[in-house]
């Protein structure tokens, strides 16, 4: 009876292995392992703010507007918990992507309003934290990158037959995947401006 028992679980094992169970599996797990180094990566970014507002704010004191936007910002991020469990939801993650970008966007403003304090864009800790938010920006893209090609592999491997009917029986779905926020404005060629307005007067310290 051992033996029978034993012979049905082994050829129960090469039967899912055959129909891409096995595989499923392997490629599920990659994707949550993908998602979990884009949101490691989002997280760097948002340590890096407070650092980053509060150098600029030693100089730029009255671009207060700015600091407001960077601080709401990142906080609508970190009130977001979108984990691997929550990759089945379109509508989270397009949240998650909407929060992020208006944190990339206010992020940007900051950037340009330093450009009007030379003493702060002279700044080593600034330098240094404006160095490690360029590193961040690229580390995200590469990780977003790679959770684009692991979601890409999953969903292709659980439409395919047979591993469709398998994905079926268990319960596998096509997950979300990253979309480009603003199709339409990055479609339109940048205009270039080399600036013909009087940069705003330096704060002395």
């Amino acid at each position: 009876m051992k033996l029978l028992r034993n012979l049905v679980l082994v050829l129960l094992a090469l039967g899912l292995s055959g129909c891409g169970y096995n595989a499923i599996q392997k490629q599920d797990e990659a994707v949550k392992a993908a998602w979990s180094e884009v949101l490691n990566q989002y997280q760097r970014r948002a340590d890096l703010v407070p650092n980053l507002v509060n150098t600029v704010k030693g100089y730029a004191q009255h671009e207060e507007k700015v600091f407001t936007e960077v601080t709401a910002a990142r906080a609508k991020v970190g009130s977001l918990q979108v984990n691997a469990d929550s990759l089945n939801d379109p509508q989270k993650l397009q949240q998650f992507q909407a929060a992020q970008g208006e944190l990339g966007n206010a992020l940007s403003r900051l950037m340009v309003v330093s450009e009007n304090y030379p003493q702060l864009k002279a700044d080593g800790l600034f330098q240094n934290l404006q160095a490690q938010l360029e590193g961040t920006e690229n580390r995200v893209t590469v990780a977003r990158n790679r959770y684009v090609q692991a979601v890409q592999t999953y969903n292709g491997m659980i439409r395919t037959f047979p591993n469709n009917l398998t994905a079926k029986i268990f319960g596998y779905k096509v997950k979300p995947n990253f979309s480009v926020e603003n199709e339409q404005a990055i479609s339109t060629a940048p205009k270039v401006d080399f600036g013909t307005t009087a940069p705003a007067p330096a704060a002395t310290h």
